[in-house]
């Protein structure tokens, strides 16, 4: 079979022929259909360093049908299609016994590519249920990427006053503002903080959230600071920021601050939620989807999304 690899170097995305892998008494093997690339984690945590990355670690979003079961198997049938934590490759294992939602079943009315979302969709649920957001309050969500406009989109159910979202690329500010924001600021052409001060009548933001990785993660925590109310709450979700976050105790006095995930919900019921949320169209993946390249071009597509942020969101491999 054929898997990504990233060898020694930056930016050294390249194929792989390895035997397809031998499952045991519990688990599955999947043939993979679509995997999604997460800039975040792939690009920030993985593309850009110079060492080698274990190929096991390259991806860990797939959709696929399974074409084997182990002998002990009894939850999954072959032919099903599944969603399977798993890096790039044509085929996949999934381990039945898995308590923390590593495969799980795809209904016939979520795609495959709606599939690939899975992992993240329900990584944002749980985001979502520990931001203490309530219905009424003033959301500013900073970072419009994939987890950023999944966030926004969760946190619409919270019935929210307004949900104002902060993106410097006007791709990802179009698509933000067509799936619900109330506000969408182009950080590019006017200064945020400003902007929510303003929206705001100078009381600010009782909920920020920063989904802004990468570089940039830097200044938008910076900037969270600023724009929560007293006795508000800044929530970091992002991370690879490549350097120590500015945290000022004159700016967060009275303020809560959060990082990730707090609850205690298990990763399977998680995915359980995500996938009904996916299901009703609260979240709608379909719409993220803004480029699509064969396996054979895995380089090519990684490239893009570092070379061109401008002008993509969601980027799949496609793999039949």
């Amino acid at each position: 079979m054929i898997r990504v690899i990233k060898p020694v170097g930056f930016g050294n995305i390249q194929l792989e022929d390895v035997p397809i892998p031998e499952i045991e008494s519990r688990q599955v093997l999947v043939r993979t259909h679509t995997t999604l690339i997460s800039r975040g984690s792939e690009l920030f945590r993985r593309y850009i360093r110079e060492d080698a990355v274990s190929p096991t670690i390259m991806g860990y979003s797939l959709t696929g049908t399974v074409e084997k079961i182990g002998r002990d198997v009894t939850e999954f049938d072959v032919g099903q299609r599944v969603k399977v934590v798993a890096p790039h490759a044509q085929y996949a294992v999934g381990d039945a016994d898995s308590t923390r939602g590593h495969i799980v079943p795809l209904p016939d009315d979520v795609s495959f590519e709606e599939g690939t979302f899975l992992l993240l969709c329900s990584q944002a649920t749980a985001w979502t249920a520990s931001s203490g957001i309530k219905k009424g309050d003033t959301v500013v969500i900073l970072g419009q990427g994939v987890v950023g406009s999944l966030m926004m989109q969760i946190m619409r159910g919270y019935e929210p006053a307004r949900i104002i979202t902060v993106d410097a690329l006007p791709l990802r500010c179009k698509i933000s503002k067509e799936l619900g924001a109330d506000i969408v600021i182009n950080a590019s052409d006017e200064d945020p903080v400003e902007s929510v001060r303003r929206l705001t009548n100078g009381k600010r933001a009782d909920l920020v959230v920063d989904c802004v990785g990468g570089y940039a993660g830097i200044d938008s925590f910076e900037q969270a600071q600023e724009m929560v109310r007293t006795k508000g709450t800044i929530q970091l979700v992002a991370a690879y920021q490549q350097a120590p976050l500015p945290l000022h105790s004159g700016k967060i006095m009275h303020k809560r601050l959060i990082a990730g995930d707090v609850t205690d919900v298990p990763p399977t019921q998680r995915a359980l939620q995500a996938l009904e949320k996916i299901r009703s169209g609260e979240i709608q993946p379909a719409k993220m989807i803004t480029h699509r390249f064969p396996f054979k071009q895995a380089k090519e597509a990684f490239d893009f999304l570092w070379n061109t942020p401008e002008e993509a969101l969601a980027v799949l491999l496609k793999w039949r």
